[in-house]
């Protein structure tokens, strides 16, 4: 799956920061390959309002 950070971090919650740096997100346009299972949808979800995801 791909990972693009389309919104800024600023302003969110310290635990959607870190999850997003977790998956490698820094700056807007950051786009990132993450395999497909549970733990990273669940990443995902915790941040979904700020991300693009494509299942490529």
């Amino acid at each position: 799956m791909t990972i693009k950070l389309v919104k800024s971090l600023i302003g969110s919650k310290k635990d959607q920061i870190a999850t997003a740096r977790a998956l490698g997100l820094k700056k807007i346009g950051d786009v990132t390959t993450q395999p497909d299972n549970p733990q990273t949808k669940g990443k995902v979800a915790k941040i979904i309002h700020l991300v693009e995801v494509s299942e490529a």
